[in-house]
C-alpha cells in the first residue's frame, strides 16, 4: 500500500513539475529561490519514486536525470521560457539525492525490521541475539 502510494506521490510530482517548467512564467508557483525550488521538487520526486520502487534504484535515477535534461530541453520551446545546464543539473542532482535518500531509508527500515524480528526469534527460542 505504501509502495503504490509512494508512486502515484512520484507521478503526480512529475506532472506537477512539468507544469511549472513548461507553463507560462507568470503562471509559473514560486515558493523559494530557483535553485532551491528546483532541487526540492526533483528531491521529494525521486523520494517519492524510490520508496514506491525500491528495488529500481538504477532506473529511478536515470528517470530522474532524464526527465531534469527533457524538461529543461522543452523549455526551448515555450516563447517565455529558456532552458539552463545549471537548471537541468541542480534538477538532476536533487532528483538522485531524493532516491539516495530513500535508498538508504528503505535500507535502515529493513535493518530494523530483521532486527526486531531476531531478537523475537531469540526470545522464543530462549537464546541470546
Amino acid at each position: 500500500m505504501i509502495q503504490r502510494l509512494s508512486l502515484v506521490t512520484g507521478w503526480v510530482a512529475l506532472a506537477f513539475i512539468a507544469f511549472a517548467t513548461l507553463s507560462p512564467i507568470r503562471d509559473r508557483p514560486t515558493l523559494a529561490g530557483l535553485q532551491l525550488e528546483h532541487f526540492a521538487a526533483f528531491a521529494a520526486m525521486g523520494l517519492a519514486f524510490a520508496l514506491g520502487a525500491p528495488r529500481r534504484t538504477l532506473l529511478i535515477a536515470t528517470m530522474m536525470i532524464a526527465s531534469a535534461v527533457a524538461l529543461e530541453s522543452l523549455q526551448v520551446l515555450t516563447p517565455d521560457r529558456h532552458g539552463r545546464v545549471l537548471d537541468a543539473f541542480v534538477k538532476a542532482a536533487g532528483g538522485v539525492c531524493g532516491v539516495g535518500v530513500g535508498r538508504v531509508g528503505t535500507q535502515v527500515w529493513w535493518a530494523r525490521v530483521d532486527r526486531v524480528k531476531n531478537t523475537l526469534k531469540s526470545q522464543r527460542t530462549g537464546t541470546s541475539a
